[in-house]
Parts: structure tokens; C-alpha cells; sequence
């Protein structure tokens, strides 16, 4: 079982930058490939960006590419998210999650464990 707790979320103005974490519990976080998700106003939960158990592989939808970085320390059991450039279309709840295969994917069935999610506004 692991358990996710996202982080930093907040209002910033467009063309600024967040940093979201997300911690997990349990001695198994490393073997993990983990994701982010979100899910805008009126919308359905979309992939953002996901990151392999051993980072060395990283996807990510073309929107995001170039101010998206993802990245994880696996002494720590965190998995972060830089954001940069923000578009007031990056407006949503992101969440995390977390594949217990080890793969990174862009399927959301494929991820078990989900944090509760942070908002991000960006404001115009």
C-alpha cells in the first residue's frame, strides 16, 4: 500500500512557476513509475507527465514539453514537479500517482495509488 500527498499548489499569474511534490509512504516507492494527472474545470482527468521507477524514461503530453520537468528522489520518496511558464489553461487539480509495475505510462488504469490532489490557478 502506498499512500500519496501532493503539495505547492497555489495562484500564480501566468508566466510564472510552481514546484508541486508529492511524498509517499511505504518502503516500496522506488520500484514505482509515477505520474502526474489533472484534471481542469469541467473536464476529464488527463496524463501530464509520467516518470520510469529508475528515471530514465520520462513522457509527457506536447503540451507541457519544455515547461514541464518531472523528477524523483527515491531517497527521499518524492516525486516533484516543476512548472514553469505557467498558461492560465494549466488551471486544475493535479494529482499524483503512482504504478506499482514500474513502467511509466500515459494510461490512467494503469496507476493503483492516487494522492488527493493540489490545485493550481493561474490567473490572466
Amino acid at each position: 500500500q502506498v499512500q500519496l500527498v501532493e503539495s505547492g499548489g497555489g495562484l500564480v499569474q501566468a508566466g510564472g512557476s510552481l514546484r508541486l511534490s508529492c511524498a509517499a509512504s511505504g518502503r516500496t516507492f522506488s520500484s514505482y513509475a509515477m505520474a502526474w494527472f489533472r484534471q481542469g474545470p469541467g473536464k476529464e482527468r488527463e496524463f501530464v507527465v509520467a516518470i520510469s521507477w529508475s528515471g530514465s524514461r520520462i513522457y509527457s503530453v506536447d503540451s507541457v514539453k519544455g515547461r514541464f520537468t518531472i523528477s524523483r528522489d527515491n531517497a527521499k520518496n518524492t516525486v516533484y514537479l516543476q512548472i514553469d511558464s505557467l498558461k492560465p489553461e494549466d488551471t486544475a487539480v493535479y494529482y499524483c500517482a503512482a504504478a506499482p509495475r514500474g513502467i511509466a505510462s500515459i494510461q490512467l488504469s494503469e496507476y493503483a495509488y492516487w494522492g488527493q490532489g493540489t490545485r493550481v490557478t493561474v490567473s490572466s
